[in-house]
């Protein structure tokens, strides 16, 4: 049996849950998410927690198992706890501004670069070099989250760019001066 697949998740106070065949609705106070899961999965809410059980020892049963109990899970948590994912910018001039709900990056480029909001995703501004990417979606949060990344993606010689909150960057040595000519 896989570890991850037989572990109960536990439902928290204020979160119900659903099970229409292979759909899963789960409504909390942060907001509600919506999911199906492949036909074979059985999904079975008791005794105030969900679990998901494989019908064979198939090879494709057990990997779809702990994947969808996973991802059940980060609905339960997203909804009850939401997610969150910070970046913080590096780099002399380099920051970030706030115009409405969207974001606006300037990083060195001849132009700023506008970054917007998609529906269930919140971009905070703690700073002008610490952004926040809030959601209660885990997917959402961690794609917008890489696609801002993406925008300047932290260099190795000075470790300008926009980087995850307590990544490391592996910095690399200049050029080496040769002497004598």
């Amino acid at each position: 049996m896989s570890r991850v697949g037989k572990k109960p998740i536990k439902i928290p106070d204020g979160v119900e849950v659903r099970v229409e065949g292979s759909t899963l609705t789960v409504k909390g106070p942060k907001g509600e998410l919506r999911r199906t899961f492949d036909a074979d999965m059985d999904l079975a809410v008791e005794d105030g927690a969900l679990f998901v059980r494989r019908p064979t020892d198939q090879s494709r049963h057990r990997a779809l198992h702990g994947l969808t109990r996973s991802l059940a899970a980060n609905m339960v948590t997203g909804v009850s706890q939401g997610f969150q994912r910070s970046l913080e910018i590096h780099g002399v001039g380099y920051r970030a501004e706030a115009r409405g709900k969207n974001l606006v990056f300037h990083v060195g480029f001849s132009h700023p670069v506008e970054v917007r909001a998609p529906e269930g995703v919140e971009l905070d501004l703690e700073s002008p070099t610490l952004v926040h990417v809030r959601g209660i979606d885990r997917q959402k949060v961690g794609q917008i989250a890489a696609e801002i990344r993406a925008i300047r993606p932290p260099e190795p010689y000075k470790g300008k760019g926009i980087r995850y909150r307590g990544e490391y960057v592996r910095r690399k040595a200049g050029k080496a001066t040769v002497g004598g000519l």
